[in-house]
């Protein structure tokens, strides 16, 4: 559930954009960020890397759209959004945490966060992600760069890319507990 959460502001994006325009769109996937990284902190927990590279990611594109006015097609804006998904969740992984991790950590116990297994499962997860991501925006540079890209086949492909991510995710997350429980390997 945490994850999922942690994407709400993408989807409030999505919504918006496709009846407010970009920028208020963005203003409100900004807001809804915060809102994510407030309650975390009033509930003692971290501010999770998604939810912080997802602020400074709306923001930074809301600023973008002010400094060079509305007239940003929102794909372009999707695609920009879509790629700094990508970004957050690569860099995540670069930086020796991919972003899953923390979500994991509030649904296992303390004594599985050290398990090569977990880290491991933790870096597939996220790669899946990060695929996911890079799909979305390369479908979208489609439709932005190739005339007479069919509209319709960009969205199933975005719509595949992420229904693959969570249904992976969920398998993934599962195989685990199924290793887990039985106390095998990978």
């Amino acid at each position: 559930m945490g994850i999922l959460l942690g994407f709400l502001p993408f989807l409030a994006f999505a919504v918006l954009s496709l009846s407010t325009g970009a920028l208020a769109a963005l203003i409100v996937g900004a807001a809804v960020s915060a809102g994510l990284i407030i309650r975390n902190h009033m509930r003692g927990g971290s501010v999770k890397i998604l939810e912080a590279g997802t602020f400074l990611l709306f923001v930074a594109l809301a600023v973008y759209t002010l400094a060079v006015g509305q007239g940003l097609a929102i794909i372009a804006v999707r695609l920009c959004v879509d790629f700094g998904l990508f970004g957050i969740v690569l860099a995540s992984m670069i930086i020796g945490h991919p972003f899953t991790l923390q979500y994991a950590k509030e649904q296992v116990s303390a004594e599985h966060w050290a398990s090569p297994l977990f880290v491991r499962a933790n870096y597939v997860i996220s790669a899946a992600w990060a695929v996911a991501f890079l799909v979305m925006a390369i479908a979208e540079a489609a439709m932005l760069a190739v005339p007479g890209f069919p509209t319709s086949l960009g969205s199933i492909v975005i719509v595949a890319a992420l229904l693959g991510a969570v249904l992976f995710t969920r398998w993934r997350v599962e195989a685990g507990r199924r290793r887990t429980s039985l106390g095998t390997s990978d």
